[in-house]
């Protein structure tokens, strides 16, 4: 293969990139966007600054608009963004999953006590990808699949490999967007199970700071 041609800048050498492993995925095409890296922030200063094929912008709090609108706003990619399923559901988060497509949203994440019954109702009302997490083999994912979700985020710690298999064996043409750990070697696992695309955690802007500054001291 010719190699790719590449144009950078002086003033922004210094950006998150994710592991070329990842590059080994079959990403997930959405609108015609083939995904295989999903960087997971919501810290709009390093969405801006990575060179991940989208966002899945997640967060313990309850979502608000002002917060997905900020993202999408910020982005220069594809943000996938968390609409509840947990302590926010129901109609408060089909609200929530309608105001972000109408934002720019690319996808909607919901929260694994999503019932099944929600993501029947998202479908009708949304015309973006719906993804799920996973966080359990024994989660209810034959229901998800008849209930019409797109996407299974898959979180499963050392367990995710064998989440992923089972997702696999029940239909192996579900798309799998998967936690891929710490190391090259997990990500590869996740691949090898069958992950169509990996998330990846950052460092935080106080760890990118530390090696900034020891630098600094250094010279």
């Amino acid at each position: 293969m010719d190699k790719i041609p590449s144009f950078g800048s002086r003033l922004r050498r210094n950006i998150v990139t994710v592991p070329e492993i990842i590059d080994q995925c079959s990403g997930i095409s959405v609108f015609g966007q083939v995904l295989k890296s999903f960087l997971f922030s919501t810290d709009v200063a390093i969405i801006r600054n990575t060179n991940a094929n989208a966002i899945i912008a997640v967060y313990p709090f309850t979502p608000q608009p002002v917060i997905s609108n900020a993202l999408i706003l910020a982005a220069d990619k594809p943000i996938f963004c968390g609409v509840g399923g947990g302590l926010t559901t129901g109609i408060r988060s089909l609200e929530l999953a309608i105001h972000a497509e109408f934002q720019g949203a690319m996808g909607v994440v919901l929260n694994k006590p999503t019932p099944n019954s929600l993501i029947a109702e998202l479908k009708e009302k949304i015309d973006i990808p719906v993804t799920i997490t996973i966080v359990s083999d024994k989660d209810d994912i034959r229901g998800r699949i008849k209930a019409g979700v797109d996407i299974f985020n898959v979180s499963g710690a050392s367990k995710t490999t064998d989440i992923i298999k089972r997702i696999k064996d029940i239909d192996p043409n579900v798309a799998i967007l998967a936690t891929g750990g710490k190391s090259e070697d997990t990500i590869f696992q996740a691949i090898e199970a069958g992950a169509n695309a990996i998330s990846y955690t950052p460092p935080s802007t106080g760890e990118l700071f530390k090696e900034i500054m020891t630098r600094y001291r250094d010279e």
